[in-house]
């Protein structure tokens, strides 16, 4: 079974009859056994512990693979953004599809109950699939189309994600971002991390004539083309702060002698918006707005791994657990798993000799405890979570520019054993693969997806995918003119499999399968509609946010390369 580890910090007790509406829950879920799986109610059974609150219950899992122990730090409302291709206010409502999650555990009509026709509609809300054309009708791309989708099990979902063109350089960017502590930091670094990439990128003449145009007040030609799902929104009050920051990069680059390589480029891109986080959130700002956004942004953190393709030459850029993997088909035909990235984070050994290497020998022991670092975050490369990098009297001197209620709350927080900081770093680990006629795809995903399933099921979970949609399509190709038995043979298998509900997308197939699998690899769909129906505070008990994204090649255009360069 594929659930959620279960081991936590205490130890929760049996649930007392002086809890009637707990009681009521166990006995509602109790009587549903022929519909939800027994590991459901097993395992609820013993993970939840019930608390007093003002006037009523509250449930609370603590458990060792949630990301951050600080309570979340954001409102459920979403926050602005620059650069916006979907323009937006904060008036507006984030509208991930929540038609059939249940909000709490006290609701009297607590069921595990959907249609096939429901499921498939909470997983596909937020479905992306865009096939790539070819730049100005030549030179091919060697990214033949992605497929993405993402499923939210916080509510609002820490998780992000990003798809541009870079349109004054070459090569495609694609991005997983999976925020903790709220999803400010994955929001800021979903929105910007490519402008910084791409202007790191950029000739110096180029540079030059985006400071001229600045400078002329002319316009600047388009950087990116982004590729969105409408519930990938941007928002426009910070196009000014965002601009101005992104100016400051620009401006530091043309005063350096060389430019970069694409592995310079990609460091000094996130190391970069790193440091403009935190200080942004140093500066004295007087809108009220922003200057909330910029805060939680910089107290909020998010892992991020990022893609950028160009041709045949792939680069990842990886900071936190966010995991990146390759699907290789080898000359026989059978498929293998590439790993790209190495998880940041205490199972990582050079991660642990690295973080021995910045601080002294006294703190070897309280570096990691219990797997997380400074027995509070699971990642140790992450962005935003200043309060992991800055000195205690730095965050003193931030929180008490701020008012009472701000500097009294969690973002005052500091970890224990918090003596030689910084303990946390944004500065990504860069792999460099040369893309081959037997490389396939790319699956980047945040952990939610690994935590779930293995390198090696997810390759094989696509590669069948894959192999069933070009089987459809060689159906679909049949002689003319045909005859009329061959014809309704036809549309009789296609009803049928219609009816077995395929996913087109293959980022939905790699979801429902890490939910609604069981131990043989098959859909339980009693297991899939009770992981989709669980109130809000019991579904981070079993899953955490999933965002996934898979990138097909164009194997004419990488076996193209490899015959013009022999």
């Amino acid at each position: 079974m594929r659930f959620k580890n279960q081991s936590s910090f205490g130890k929760c007790t049996a649930i007392p009859k002086k809890f009637p509406v707990t009681r009521f829950i166990f006995q509602n879920i109790l009587k549903m056994s022929s519909t939800v799986s027994s590991w459901i109610i097993n395992s609820t059974r013993s993970s939840i512990c019930a608390l007093h609150g003002k006037g009523h219950l509250n449930f609370r899992y603590i458990s060792s693979h949630k990301k951050v122990t600080r309570k979340s730090l954001l409102s459920k409302s979403p926050f602005p953004s620059a650069q916006a291709s979907i323009r937006g206010s904060t008036a507006d409502v984030f509208t991930s599809s929540k038609a059939f999650r249940h909000t709490s555990t006290e609701e009297e009509d607590f069921s595990f109950h959907l249609t096939p026709t429901q499921i498939d509609n909470v997983l596909r809300a937020s479905e992306l699939s865009v096939a790539v054309p070819e730049f100005e009708g030549k030179n091919p791309s060697s990214v033949l189309k992605f497929e993405s989708n993402q499923l939210a099990a916080n509510t609002p979902s820490e998780d992000r994600r990003s798809a541009a063109a870079s349109l004054q350089t070459r090569g495609m960017m694609f991005g997983v971002f999976d925020g903790h502590a709220g999803y400010a930091c994955a929001q800021a670094v979903s929105e910007r991390l490519f402008f910084y990439i791409a202007i790191s990128l950029l000739p110096r003449q180029r540079l030059e004539e985006i400071e001229f145009a600045m400078e002329s007040l002319k316009p600047i030609l388009p950087i990116l083309q982004w590729y969105k799902h409408p519930n990938d929104r941007f928002y426009q009050e910070l196009a000014s702060l965002y601009l101005e920051q992104l100016r400051v990069h620009w401006q530091t680059l043309l005063d350096m002698e060389s430019g970069f390589t694409m592995e310079e480029a990609l460091v000094y891109a996130f190391k970069r918006l790193d440091s403009d986080l935190s200080l942004e959130v140093q500066a004295p700002l007087e809108n009220e707005l922003i200057r909330n956004v910029v805060l939680q942004g910089a107290f909020s953190g998010s892992t991020a791994c990022v893609a950028h393709i160009d041709n045949v030459h792939l680069h990842i850029a990886n900071t936190g657990d966010c995991r990146a993997v390759l699907g290789v088909q080898s000359k026989d035909g059978s498929w293998s798993a590439l790993p790209l990235t190495r998880d940041h984070n205490a199972f990582n050994e050079l991660e642990i000799l690295r973080l021995k290497r910045e601080h002294p020998r006294s703190e070897e022991d309280t570096l990691f405890v219990s797997n997380r670092l400074l027995g509070v975050l699971m990642p140790s490369r992450a962005f935003g979570d200043v309060q992991f990098k800055w000195s205690q009297e730095l965050q003193q001197s931030v929180l008490g520019n701020r008012s009472k209620a701000e500097a009294s709350s969690v973002y005052g927080y500091i970890p224990p054993n918090y003596h030689t900081p910084p303990y946390l770093t944004a500065e990504p680990e860069v792999t460099y693969h040369k893309i081959r006629r037997q490389d396939k795809f790319l699956v980047i995903a945040s952990d939610g997806l690994w935590d779930m399933l293995g390198n090696e099921e997810v390759v094989k979970l696509v590669a069948e995918h894959l192999l069933e949609t070009d089987r459809q399509q060689m159906q679909l190709t049949f002689k003319k003119p045909a005859k009329l038995g061959y014809l309704q043979n036809l549309l009789l298998e296609r009803k049928a499999k219609h009816a077995r509900s395929c996913d087109e997308n293959v980022a939905t197939h790699l979801i429902r399968h890490a939910i609604g699998s069981n131990e043989y690899g098959e859909i339980d769909p009693e297991r899939l509609g009770a992981m989709l129906t669980l109130p809000d505070d019991l579904a981070r008990m079993y899953r955490d946010d999933i965002t996934v994204t898979v990138v097909y090649f164009n194997s004419d255009t990488v076996g193209g390369y490899y015959q013009e360069n022999k």
